[in-house]
C-alpha cells in the first residue's frame, strides 16, 4: 500500500511514496550496482539492466533486477497508480538524482504517453512513483536520499508500445541514448492483461555474432552492436 493515498497525491502533485524495497531484495542490486558504477561505463550500459538478453555492465545481475521490476513491493504500489495491467519496459542505474532526465517523456515510446517511472535508493530502499507526463514539476517534491538510484519504468497495457524507428519518440531517443535501442526492447507484462495488441516477442533473443553467417572470403563485421 503507498503511503500516500495514491489516487489523491498522484493526480494532485504527480508523484506517491511507497514503503521501503525489503532488503532481501535490495541487497544484491546495491552490489550489482556498486560494481557497475565503479568501472565508469557509458551511461548507455547502465540502462536495461533488468533484461537477461541484453548489453549491459550487469548481464550477470540481471535476474536480481528483474526481480525487483516483478516484486509486489513495487507492482501493488505502481498498480494504486496506473491500474491492474502493467508493462516493465526499462530500467536503469543513476549514479544520483541529479542524473535524472526531468525531460525524459519526450523518449518514451508509449502512446498515448502514460506510466510511473519508480525510483528506488539503493542505499535505504526508499521508493517514489513519478508520473511520467508530469516529471519536470514533479521531481523536485519527491526527494530522495544522495546515492545511486535504481529507475524502473513502467507503462499501463493500454497503451503501445512503439517500435517503428523512425517514431518522434525514438529519434529522440536515438539522440540523447546513441548506443541504445528502445525499438528492440523487450517488454515484460507483468501484471494483468495487454488492451493494446503490443509485441511481446520482439527483444527475447540473444543477437547472433557479428561475423554469422559470413562466408570464408568475408572479412568479420566490427559494427557497434545494437540494443544494449
Amino acid at each position: 500500500m503507498i503511503t500516500t493515498s495514491p489516487p489523491e497525491s498522484w493526480r494532485d502533485a504527480g508523484w506517491a511514496a511507497a514503503p521501503p524495497l525489503p532488503e532481501h531484495l535490495l541487497a544484491p542490486v546495491r552490489a550489482a550496482a556498486t560494481r557497475a558504477l565503479a568501472e565508469r561505463p557509458w551511461p548507455e550500459l547502465l540502462c536495461g539492466v533488468h533484461n537477461p538478453f541484453g548489453r549491459h555492465v550487469c548481464v550477470a545481475d540481471a535476474w536480481s533486477f528483474l526481480d525487483i521490476g516483478e516484486s509486489a513491493a513495487v507492482l501493488n504500489a505502481v498498480e494504486a497508480v496506473l491500474g491492474p495491467d502493467l508493462v516493465l519496459w526499462d530500467s536503469e542505474i543513476l549514479s544520483g538524482a541529479a542524473a535524472l532526465d526531468r525531460d525524459e517523456a519526450a523518449w518514451w515510446p508509449v502512446e498515448p504517453l502514460a506510466g510511473a517511472l519508480v525510483l528506488l535508493t539503493l542505499a535505504d530502499g526508499a521508493m517514489r512513483l513519478v508520473d511520467i507526463t508530469r516529471l519536470a514539476s514533479a521531481a523536485p517534491a519527491a526527494p530522495l536520499a544522495s546515492g545511486p538510484i535504481l529507475a524502473l519504468r513502467y507503462m499501463p497495457a493500454t497503451s503501445r508500445y512503439v517500435r517503428d524507428p523512425r517514431a518522434p519518440q525514438n529519434q529522440c531517443g536515438a539522440e540523447r541514448r546513441v548506443l541504445v535501442n528502445l525499438a528492440t526492447r523487450p517488454l515484460w507484462l507483468v501484471r494483468g492483461r495487454d488492451h493494446a495488441g503490443n509485441d511481446f516477442a520482439t527483444g527475447f533473443a540473444l543477437p547472433a555474432a557479428q561475423w554469422a553467417g559470413a562466408s570464408s572470403l568475408d572479412t568479420p563485421s566490427l559494427d557497434t552492436p545494437s540494443n544494449p
